[in-house]
């Protein structure tokens, strides 16, 4: 890697250093996906290949497996593993309730599921992804793609008595042509501002003909890790009510960094 991670990167990793420390040997972990769930699962490659640390891996993303097969973690199947011990995951925003937005990265469907099959979930973030109430990152709900544009219409009308600030749907795309999910699925990214109750927007989005699954992550979440860009990291556990300070020290020249130009 040429030059030094920028302070979020920073952050970014030491969340997820320190997060692998709550695995252990012969456990069944759900793997996240996004930028800061790619670092845990380089980390936890790391521990497999040097510690002889043994795991199996249920990826939320096609991308999350092809990465975790490349630094050597076994990958199974949700339906091979039945049920984790673990979900070590990122997120997109959280508030102080440990409740999320997640989807930023269109693999909202399967990372619901993999959390919720999960005894413990555990979000990595740095500092900048918590808020005091979510809704400033858009919402994003996976939609079937026949009749995508009555679903968003029939969303758009239900946000109407909603506590929320705005009420407009975009279609997500990739180029010129609709994001597709894993799953064949469109996203539709709801642009609402604020949420005021989150625990009620989840059940009524699911309600509407055409949703398959929201990016809001309600009681899922157990432990936030959160990573600062000089190192400092802060775990909360809400369900001990406790919060834990800590400082990661590190070396660029380590293996992780060697592969990571983007």
């Amino acid at each position: 890697m040429t030059g030094e991670l920028s302070p979020i990167d920073k952050a970014k990793f030491v969340a997820a250093k320190r997060s692998v420390d709550y695995v252990e040997d012969g456990m069944r972990v759900g793997l996240g996906t996004g930028s800061t769930a790619a670092w845990m699962v380089r980390c936890l490659g790391e521990l497999v290949r040097e510690d002889g640390l043994k795991i199996k891996g249920v990826p939320t993303s096609t991308r999350t497996a092809e990465l975790a097969r490349e630094v050597g973690i076994e990958v199974i199947s949700l339906d091979e593993a039945r049920w984790l011990d673990l979900t070590i995951d990122g997120a997109d925003e959280f508030d102080a309730n440990l409740n999320l937005i997640k989807g930023g990265g269109g693999a909202l469907l399967q990372e619901k599921i993999v959390a919720t099959a999960s005894d413990q979930m555990i979000v990595i973030a740095d500092i900048g992804k918590e808020v005091e109430t979510l809704g400033a990152f858009p919402l994003p709900i996976e939609v079937i793609p026949f009749g995508w544009q009555t679903t968003k219409s029939l969303v758009e009308e239900m946000l109407i008595s909603m506590d929320v600030l705005g009420r407009d749907a975009s279609l997500r795309m990739n180029g010129d042509r609709p994001f597709i999910t894993d799953e064949g699925n469109y996203i539709l990214d709801l642009h609402l501002g604020r949420i005021g109750k989150a625990n009620q927007l989840a059940m009524v989005l699911n309600q509407v003909p055409g949703v398959v699954e929201n990016g809001l992550f309600i009681d899922i979440c157990d432990i936030v890790i959160l990573g600062y860009g000089d190192g400092r990291v802060e775990t909360r556990d809400i369900n001990e009510g406790t919060v834990a300070e800590d400082r990661l020290d590190f070396v660029e020249t380590d293996n992780l960094f060697t592969d990571l130009q983007d």
